[in-house]
């Protein structure tokens, strides 16, 4: 290497001084939440946990689909929770801001790294009363039966009222629970909760290795199918913002099995089955009379899988409030449906629900449900806050707070652990009728080897063709509209 000589050596070993003036501009401060209550403001009232409202701001970076979009655009098409009117009001009166900055106009442009601040009196939806349960707990992980209705991490409407919050607000503040898989909001059942970040990061990774096998519990509309069911139908997102989903042609691959575990006619004073009533010609949902319990072997985990499988095999849990809702996709509930024709007017109606409307789910027809919960269930009063002028809505009913979807047992294909729980009371005969009253031993047929029908989880093997792999003449395929 040669050496040469420099004519100034005075500030060798040391950094050279910045510019009187840095080029660049001091990032602004992100608006820091004005009130985090502590410990959380609950009340328990009539079966509901409830939270006082309180100010709480959200800060958010810019989302990708957001760039160089208008803010009260993104407002508007992004977010249920309140009217365009209240979004555009929030703006011109500075509680929401760009930046830390008051936003100029409700046409600014959000760009790539901003951050959208919205301080609002936050008002949350009631939930059930009924605590979480514990199935199994050690120094790693904590396993619960999650109560229906309520979601799993704070969201949307939800803060303080989710199974994360509640979780910290019953051990301490400095407790972190950390889910490692995720049910939805209106499910119930096995969840798995990580004291620390190592159990979180191990447990998470077996869920999503496939090596852990899910049993799910529902009530569907009807008498199901017997011999195994398999619905192998592709699932598409319609609407993020409504949580919209449906089988679509251009989906995420998803595939289920399917087994009845009971079925109970309706007490109607012996109408035949199939039969309709004067007046009933034009509701065919109303030919499935009475209600089934079937098991669910979910080999994929698409969003809304179970619910959107079973609504094409025109079943449909029998009181979803979305997929068994004749309001939004008419007389036949969507059976077997795969056209995207009519995407929009269902998402039209589906947004009325809860608003001008009140979710009509087929198990209003339910002779089990009764005649109080008809007429109770959460919409607006048409009054507001006298605070921030939000609009309130009225206690949900019990009908509300859950759907008949239950994940009853997770279990390790390695046979290392198991967890479940017994039947819900929904699940379970009615008064003076016999029927099971606990899952199946594993020697039910539902326990199949899934090599066996060719459903071993897609992404861990080539697809395979059913018939060709020996399937027995009481398993039914999905394959077409109506199967």
């Amino acid at each position: 290497m040669s050496l040469v000589p420099v004519e100034n050596v005075e500030h060798i070993g040391r950094y050279p001084p910045l510019p009187p003036d840095p080029p660049f501009e001091e990032p602004p401060p992100v608006v820091i939440t004005p009130c985090d209550p502590w410990p959380p403001p609950y009340f328990l009232e009539d079966g509901l946990r409830k939270v006082t409202p309180y100010h709480y701001t959200y800060n958010t970076y810019c989302k990708q689909r957001w760039r160089d979009r208008e803010i009260l655009d993104i407002f508007a098409a992004e977010f249920r929770d309140r009217p365009t009117e209240y979004y555009e009001k929030a703006i011109i009166e500075g509680r929401v801001v760009l930046n830390g900055k008051p936003v100029p106009s409700t046409k600014t442009l959000v760009r790539n790294g901003d951050i959208i601040s919205h301080t609002l009196h936050r008002h949350e939806p009631p939930v059930t009363a009924r605590p979480i349960g514990i199935v199994h707990e050690d120094d790693d992980l904590i396993v619960i039966d999650k109560p229906a209705g309520m979601p799993v991490h704070p969201a949307g409407r939800y803060n303080f009222n989710s199974i994360v919050e509640v979780i910290r607000a019953d051990r301490g503040i400095n407790f972190n629970p950390l889910p490692c898989n995720r049910l939805d909001r209106l499910t119930s059942g096995i969840m798995f909760i990580g004291k620390h970040r190592q159990a979180a990061e191990d447990m998470s990774a077996q869920i999503r290795g496939r090596s852990v096998k899910k049993e799910y519990i529902t009530r569907v509309v009807g008498e199901f199918p017997d011999g195994e069911v398999v619905c192998e139908k592709p699932i598409l997102q319609i609407s993020p913002k409504l949580g919209l989903n449906a089988v679509r042609a251009n989906g995420k691959e998803a595939r289920t099995v399917f087994k009845k575990l009971a079925y109970y006619p309706p007490n109607d004073g012996g109408t035949e089955e199939g039969q309709l009533k004067e007046g009933e010609e034009h509701h065919p949902w109303k030919r499935l009379r009475g209600y089934s319990i079937v098991r669910c072997f979910p080999i994929t985990g698409r969003t809304h899988q179970l619910r959107v499988h079973l609504q094409f095999l025109g079943h449909p849990i029998s009181n979803d409030p979305i997929y068994a809702n004749q309001r939004v996709f008419g007389p036949s509930l969507g059976r077997g449906s795969t056209d995207a024709e009519n995407d929009e007017d269902i998402m039209t109606r589906l947004s009325r629900m809860g608003k001008e409307e009140i979710a009509d789910a087929v198990a209003y027809h339910d002779e089990m449900v009764d005649a109080y919960n008809k007429r109770k269930a959460e919409k607006m009063t048409g009054e507001t806050c006298n605070i921030c002028d939000t609009p309130l809505y009225s206690d949900p009913g019990i009908h509300e707070l859950g759907i008949y979807l239950h994940a009853r047992r997770y279990h390790c294909a390695d046979g290392k652990w198991d967890y479940e729980t017994g039947l819900p009371d929904w699940a379970l005969p009615p008064p003076d009728t016999e029927g099971p009253t606990q899952a199946t031993e594993e020697s039910d047929p539902l326990a199949v080897d899934l090599k066996k029908l060719g459903l071993e989880d897609p992404e861990d093997q080539q697809e395979q063709n059913l018939v060709t792999n020996g399937l027995t003449s009481d398993v039914k395929v999905a394959a077409g509209a109506g199967a």
